[in-house]
């Protein structure tokens, strides 16, 4: 009989709870940038959810650490985890695995790989794109000779920056806010090979697949 090892365990429980956990750190977050109310409780109360949601990923990222016995080759192991943790920007993209587990409890059939790679890439761009539109329009509002006057102008911003295509009308000014674009534009550059080389990957087998069913039964090449 198979018994779950205890970090697996520790997963399968903690899963539902960090999944709400990082909707309410992208609801706070989004709450606190384009709502603010200085001074106020309403404040204090994204302060403090966005703060107990970070607590809740430490406390899952230790655990996890403890249980996997590789002492610090976890860290090297699960860089990505790692950065969730480090980077407020990357939080939210813990939602991606969402999917996965409804599918897992539900016994439903996986996606094929290509699938699954579009699929998880277009919502880590949406989600990535959206928390660096609201990182970056924390930096830049209220800057000197900002470009970004609007929330509409950082997602555009965003848009532009994660296609790759840069238009140029709208860039950041602070220090801040080309910290944020510079992991913007990895991010975009790596979302988008990702989706690329997926999708390349599904038309070849549809064109092998086609080949297949065209060819006579029990005929040779060249005949």
């Amino acid at each position: 009989m198979h018994h779950d090892s205890p970090r697996t365990r520790w997963e399968r429980r903690a899963e539902m709870p960090l999944t709400v956990a990082s909707l309410t750190f992208l609801g706070s977050y989004a709450a606190l940038v384009l709502a603010p109310r200085f001074g106020t409780a309403w404040d204090d109360l994204w302060l403090g959810l966005l703060l107990a949601c970070w607590a809740l990923f430490a406390v899952d990222y230790a655990m996890r650490w403890r249980l996997s016995g590789q002492g610090t080759r976890f860290v090297r192991t699960h860089w990505l985890d790692t950065l969730v943790l480090i980077l407020p920007l990357l939080r939210p993209l813990r939602i991606v695995r969402i999917y996965e587990s409804l599918e897992r409890r539900r016994g439903l059939p996986r996606l094929p790989l290509y699938a699954r790679v579009i699929a998880y890439s277009g919502l880590a761009t949406l989600l990535m794109g959206f928390t660096g539109a609201l990182a970056v329009y924390q930096q830049e509002r209220g800057a000197p000779a900002s470009h970004m006057q609007t929330f509409g102008d950082a997602v555009w911003w965003a848009c532009s920056t994660l296609s790759t295509v840069g238009y140029g009308d709208v860039v950041p000014v602070t220090t801040g806010g080309r910290i944020i674009a510079a992991a913007m534009m990895a991010g975009g550059l790596a979302l988008l090979g990702a989706v690329t080389g997926s999708f390349s990957s599904w038309l070849l087998q549809v064109f092998a697949r086609e080949e297949d069913e065209e060819r006579p039964p029990g005929g040779t090449p060249g005949a």
